[in-house]
């Protein structure tokens, strides 16, 4: 009996604890809620302490004050937006990776360009509302080839400068540039009509409606095509190093809704100021909606892309790249045509320049030539970029009239 009622004052100690759960906690002082939000926001933090790109994010506030003080100051709020849709998209382009960490390269790739293709649309929304469509235009002609030559290009090149040869899915990415094929021919056709003969405007808007609507079919089967009915043509290659682990599932979703809320915010600043500081610069308009609308639109998707292609997962950057410039070919830039009926102050059409077209089928054939043998090095990277390096030289120097 003496050894046994030590025992039983601590068994019962022991059990009294448990009445007060968590010990030497006040009643209702244990917040799980708390315990989680903290979590978040600590992943967050070492996030932004670890990327030196997203200290930019100390910009995003004071586009908005400068908006407020200096609203005339046009090139300062331009270089001001640009400066903060950048780590916008890069904290964008991470939540996304987080959200599609369980969903494999394919739809991994897709949910980026997706959602990465946020960025672009929303710019486009705003100079659409305000009836820019040289703008419109050109940012959807520059987001197709800066995804198909730049994006494409700098992830072979980066890949291929760690890791002596990669492979990729060809059948995917032969399905991509097809895709842009297509949408190629969709774009030709109201240019060729135009220049053959003297068409009525309304004429073209109907072309280009029928057109969006035959462009939306398209890549609705295409999603069908590889998500559903032949899905196991699309898989990755196996051979992806390991990455960073992803952010939990809340906090990537808060993000996205958070930071596309404010690239929408920043992307209006962005298109108020573009053109009065393009003139500032000595820049185009053509230059401007083709190649820097695009590359600071475009921030997301190459954040991720060349994440990935360092990371010998070129299955995904391949996926980023052409998917989401088919995506913007078939998809984005139909529905905007369709959107401009309601918000624009008028209709419109899918007639590009003549040199537009030529480029977008010109990265198109770049994009099945390319990725042909599904094999890459670092010097079909640097091919790719000349490419798109001459028609970023060409733009530059083009005169405005001539365009």
């Amino acid at each position: 009996m003496s050894m046994n009622a030590p025992a039983g004052g601590i068994i019962g100690h022991w059990l009294q604890s448990f009445r007060e759960f968590p010990p030497r906690q006040k009643p209702g002082s244990f917040n799980l809620d708390r315990v989680m939000e903290n979590e978040t926001m600590n992943a967050l933090l070492k996030e932004i302490r670890r990327n030196p790109l997203l200290w930019l994010l100390v910009f995003v506030p004071m586009v908005f004050v400068a908006q407020k003080l200096k609203h005339d100051a046009h090139t300062l709020l331009f270089v001001l937006s640009v400066l903060a849709i950048v780590p916008l998209a890069a904290l964008l382009s991470h939540a996304t990776e987080s959200v599609a960490a369980k969903t494999g390269d394919a739809v991994g790739g897709l949910l980026n360009a997706t959602l990465g293709n946020l960025t672009e649309l929303v710019i486009a929304l705003a100079a659409l509302r305000v009836g820019q469509y040289m703008l419109v235009k050109a940012s959807i002609a520059g987001a197709i080839v800066t995804n198909t030559l730049f994006v494409l290009g700098a992830s072979f090149l980066l890949g291929g400068l760690k890791h002596h040869v990669q492979e990729y899915n060809r059948f995917s990415a032969r399905m991509q540039a097809g895709l842009l094929f297509l949408a190629t021919i969709a774009l030709l056709v109201p240019s060729a009509v135009s220049q053959a003969d003297s068409v009525m405007v309304a004429f073209t808007h109907k072309l280009s409606v029928g057109l969006a609507l035959l462009l939306i079919v398209a890549y609705g089967l295409s999603m069908l095509y590889s998500l559903k009915t032949h899905r196991e043509l699309f898989a990755s290659a196996e051979h992806a190093e390991d990455g960073e682990t992803p952010w939990p599932i809340g906090l990537a979703l808060a993000t996205l809704a958070g930071v596309t809320l404010l690239v929408a915010l920043v992307s209006e600043v962005f298109v108020d100021s573009v053109q009065k500081a393009a003139e500032a610069f000595g820049m185009t308009p053509a230059f401007v909606g083709f190649i820097v609308v695009a590359l600071v639109g475009g921030a997301a998707e190459m954040a991720s892309a060349f994440s990935g292609a360092r990371k010998n997962r070129l299955d995904l950057s391949v996926g980023i790249a052409l998917g989401s410039a088919s995506q913007i070919a078939l998809f984005v830039a139909p529905v905007l045509v369709l959107v401009s009926y309601f918000i624009g102050p008028t209709p419109m059409d899918l007639q590009f320049w003549p040199g537009a077209v030529v480029m977008i089928l010109i990265s198109a054939l770049t994009a099945a030539l390319v990725t042909n043998n599904g094999r890459s090095t670092w010097f079909v990277g640097a091919l790719v970029l000349m490419v798109y390096l001459i028609f970023a030289m060409t733009l530059y120097l083009l005169p405005p009239r001539a365009q």
